[in-house]
């Protein structure tokens, strides 16, 4: 039986004060980020999520995005070592919840730096990306870490956007979807679908074909429908003045051995 436990992390008080690499710094409103928030953290758990909550991270701003701070295969948590460096000491909390949910934990090693969001996982492929955040060395470790368990790390190169995850996510058939203006290089995946909007660029997969998606991508969402999906849309508008999107919230960990 597959897992659906779902970390997830209250945004910090100092959400406002999160990095922005690609796009200009827009206002935030911090109390409207956490109704955002935890109606993201609803609609997961009326899909049949259990989300389970990292303690908060209250010094750091960017600590919502939880999903840079692990990647799961099978029951294996690999703590990343964020690229940027405000960032580093919000990898504690979510491995102490890993470790309670009885994954076997790795770690990313300096001079290694990856952040969860260039990571895209298609089956037994990962890709990872190769860019602002995430090094060769990064990349070199993600390998060591989940080749011998049976994946195979397929590196590429992310210039567009803050993390692969940014540019491209995958639906439940492993098509890869983007929008063209972000990727690098779409020719490096099987199969690839074009999309309306940025924002289109990002699904949360929540089981059978129904897709967590962002309320700022309508045509997007519209296309997906057509093609025999069921998009559930949720407002992240405060966490998209951030760069962030629906994947960055919450790791999902499929693949728990009970």
């Amino acid at each position: 039986m597959p897992s659906k436990k779902a970390l997830v992390r209250r945004p910090s008080p100092r959400l406002a004060e999160g990095l922005v690499t690609h796009i200009e710094r827009e206002k935030v409103d911090a109390d409207l980020a956490v109704e955002q928030w935890e109606g993201y953290v609803e609609t997961l758990r009326a899909h049949g999520w259990e989300t389970v909550e990292v303690d908060p991270a209250d010094d750091c701003p960017d600590s919502v995005f939880v999903e840079d701070t692990v990647v799961m295969y099978k029951n294996v948590a690999l703590i990343t070592r964020p690229g940027a460096e405000s960032r580093r000491e919000e990898t504690m909390g979510v491995e102490e919840a890993v470790a309670r949910l009885g994954c076997s934990v790795n770690w990313i090693w300096d001079p290694g730096t990856l952040d969860g969001g260039d990571v895209l996982k298609i089956g037994d492929t990962i890709y990872v990306g190769r860019g602002g955040r995430t090094n060769a060395a990064g990349v070199q470790q993600l390998r060591a870490a989940f080749e011998p368990l049976g994946a195979q790390v397929v590196a590429v190169p992310v210039s567009r956007v803050l993390h692969l995850k940014s540019a491209v996510t995958a639906l439940p058939d492993g098509t890869v979807i983007g929008h063209i203006p972000k990727v690098d290089r779409p020719s490096l995946f099987p199969r690839f679908l074009s999309v309306p909007e940025e924002a289109g660029s990002h699904v949360v997969l929540l089981g059978g074909g129904e897709l967590l998606m962002a309320a700022s991508a309508p045509k997007t969402a519209e296309l997906l429908a057509d093609l025999g999906f069921e998009p559930v849309l949720v407002d992240i508008s405060e966490f998209e003045k951030l760069e962030g999107c629906v994947t960055c919230l919450s790791v999902r960990l499929r693949e728990l051995y009970a």
